[in-house]
């Protein structure tokens, strides 16, 4: 078989949602991208696939999924503006990720830049920009802008995102793993909680592809033979509770579940005893099956049941 065929006949094997969850092993700074509508109205976005592009002329990127209800509003600008948040803009990035908030800029202080777009105040840097190029890339479009204009803020600290949380969090969450700080009883409250509230809205929102996903991650765990490496073992089971968090397409939900999957890493990679657990495969499959009949009460009852299991194990 000749290289290029090699390489058609693999490229198929990119599962989707361990390519998501390794991208988030690059931590990367978080920036709200703002330009106006064509009436004149201030739009914007959380976004961190800023990159810089060049020095000479000063070109920077920034990239859309086409999905986006405003990539008809960013092709039709001319120009927009990377606002770097800082550590402690937490919510400004929630508040313009959220698709629930119809006007992301109410009680949110900005002013208008040299180009006529809005520019967030305190943000440890902005970036001004005409637009350079766009160009379609698979599922997202990627804008090149120019920078015509850019200001340093009073901050010194960014807010970064690191394996689907906020790496300050992060942080403070992992210490408390670490050191024991964490209760059990604690822990387990905010899993029953936290994904019984993701099933009951995945059973009324997953797509038949969601609910493969669940099914799909359950049978990797099992599909792991006895002597696979730790690490094979946390993603198989962060992937597992991943797969629900998705289905439940609430963004708030999902951050606080990257945010958990954190905490289940660093339990299984410093408090817990890894091994192999045959007699929880039927209450992962459980929890999938009744899922997919989009049985909540049934769902949660399993997921109980497995959280259970785990402790005593």
């Amino acid at each position: 078989m000749s290289e290029v065929a090699e390489e058609e006949s693999t490229r198929g094997a990119i599962e989707p949602a361990q390519f998501r969850q390794l991208l988030g092993c690059f931590p990367t700074g978080v920036a709200v991208i703002t330009t106006c509508t064509p009436d004149g109205q201030p739009a914007g976005l959380t976004c961190n696939s800023f990159s810089s592009v060049s020095l000479d002329p000063p070109l920077v990127l920034f990239s859309l999924r086409n999905a986006s209800r405003l990539l008809g509003t960013f092709q039709a600008a001319d120009g927009f503006v990377i606002n770097i948040l800082s550590e402690q803009q937490d919510a400004l990035s929630g508040r313009f990720a959220s698709s629930k908030i119809e006007d992301k800029f109410e009680g949110v202080p900005w002013r208008t830049g040299a180009l006529g777009m809005p520019l967030i105040d305190d943000c440890l840097a902005s970036f001004e920009c005409r637009v350079h190029a766009a160009h379609e890339a698979g599922d997202h479009t990627i804008f090149i802008g120019e920078v015509r204009h850019l200001s340093a803020g009073a901050a010194d600290q960014a807010l970064v995102f690191y394996k689907g949380a906020y790496m300050k969090l992060a942080e403070s969450l992992r210490k408390l793993v670490v050191e024991g700080r964490l209760g059990d009883a604690d822990i387990d409250e905010a899993y029953r909680t936290l994904y019984g509230t993701l099933l009951r809205l995945a059973s009324e929102r997953a797509t038949e592809a969601e609910l493969d996903a669940v099914h799909e991650a359950a049978g990797a765990i099992e599909a792991h033979p006895d002597d696979a490496p730790l690490k094979e073992r946390i993603a198989s089971a962060s992937a597992f509770f991943s797969s629900i968090a998705t289905a439940g397409h609430n963004e708030a939900l999902t951050l606080m579940a990257q945010t958990m999957t954190s905490v289940l890493r660093e339990r299984m990679t410093h408090v817990l005893s890894v091994r192999p657990r045959p007699d929880l495969f039927p209450l992962r499959r459980k929890v999938a099956h009744t899922l997919r009949q989009r049985d909540a009460a049934g769902a949660t009852a399993a997921l109980d049941e497995l959280i259970t299991q785990l402790r005593k194990g």
